[in-house]
C-alpha cells in the first residue's frame, strides 16, 4: 500500500540522516538528495508556473537548497525532514529568481483568496476571541492548509522589505530591520537584497501570532496602536510580540550563519 511505502521511505531517510549526522559523508549526502528529490521537483514545478525560467534550472537551484537543508538538519530537534527542507528549497529558488531580477507573479486565485481571507479572519477572530489558526482559515476558505501557507508566502514576498523600516519595541526605544543582520558591514546592493530575502524567510518561520504582528508592522507600516486595534489585542501585547519577534529573528538569522 502507498502508505506503507511512504512510511518505509521516511524511515529509510531518517536512518540515513542519522548516518550522515555522524559521518558527514558526501556519498551519504548525495543519497539523501536522491531520496528527497521529489521535494525539489514539486517546488520547481510550482515556481515554473510563476516565472519564465526553465524547469531544469529550477531543479538545479532547488537541489542546492536541499543540500543546505541536509547539512543543517539536526535529528535531536525532532522536526520532520520534509517540513524542514521545503523552506530551504523554496528559499534557494526565490533567491535565484531575485538575483536574476525575475518578477514573480501572484496568481489571481491567490490574490482573491488573500482578499477573502481578510474578512474571514475578522469573523473567526470575533467567533473565537483570538486570531484564527492557519488550519481554521484554510477550512473556512475551503482550501488546504498547505495552499493557504503558499498564499501567505507569496503575499509576503510580493515586494522587498526595506532594511530601514523602523520598529518601536516599547522598551528599548527604536530599532530597524537592518540591525537584525549579523554582519553590519554590507556594502554591495546584491548583499542587501540577500539580507531582505533572509528576513522574509525568517518571518515565515515564526509562530502565527508573532508573525502576524511583525507583518502588520513591517509590511503594512501600521503603528503599534493600529496593530492592536486591527488584531483586537492590547498595545502592551503588541509591544511584547514585536520584541519577542525581533529576538527570534536575530536567533534564526544568526543560526543560519553558523
Amino acid at each position: 500500500m502507498p502508505t506503507t511505502a511512504t512510511n518505509e521511505l521516511k524511515h529509510e531517510i531518517w536512518q540515513i540522516l542519522r548516518e550522515y549526522e555522524k559521518s558527514r559523508s558526501e556519498t551519504v549526502r548525495n543519497q539523501l538528495v536522491q531520496l528527497n528529490f521529489g521535494l525539489v521537483r514539486k517546488e520547481a514545478h510550482y515556481w515554473m508556473n510563476q516565472c519564465h525560467e526553465s524547469y531544469e534550472d529550477l531543479l538545479q537551484v532547488g537541489c542546492l537548497g536541499l543540500i543546505r537543508a541536509i547539512e543543517r538538519f539536526e535529528i535531536s530537534k525532532g522536526h520532520a525532514f520534509s517540513s524542514f527542507a521545503i523552506p530551504y528549497i523554496r528559499g534557494e529558488i526565490q533567491h535565484y529568481l531575485r538575483d536574476k531580477g525575475v518578477t514573480v507573479r501572484i496568481p489571481r486565485r491567490y490574490l482573491a483568496l488573500q482578499q477573502q481571507a481578510i474578512g474571514v479572519s475578522r469573523s473567526l477572530r470575533t467567533k473565537y476571541n483570538r486570531p484564527p489558526t492557519d488550519s481554521e482559515l484554510a477550512a473556512a476558505l475551503e482550501i488546504s492548509t498547505t495552499e493557504w501557507q503558499e498564499i501567505k508566502l507569496a503575499w509576503v514576498n510580493r515586494a522587498p522589505l526595506s532594511l530601514d523600516v523602523p520598529v518601536q519595541d516599547g522598551e528599548e526605544g527604536s530599532t530597524c530591520l537592518g540591525e537584525l543582520v549579523p554582519d553590519p558591514h554590507y556594502r554591495s546592493f546584491q548583499l542587501a537584497q540577500e539580507d531582505q530575502f533572509r528576513l522574509q524567510q525568517a518571518l515565515v518561520q515564526l509562530e502565527n501570532h508573532t508573525r502576524e504582528v511583525l507583518e502588520c508592522v513591517f509590511l503594512q507600516d501600521l503603528t503599534q496602536k493600529q496593530v492592536a486595534e486591527h488584531l483586537g489585542i492590547s498595545v502592551v501585547t503588541v509591544s511584547r510580540r514585536v520584541k519577542k519577534g525581533l529576538d527570534l529573528l536575530k536567533h534564526i538569522m544568526g543560526a543560519a550563519d553558523d
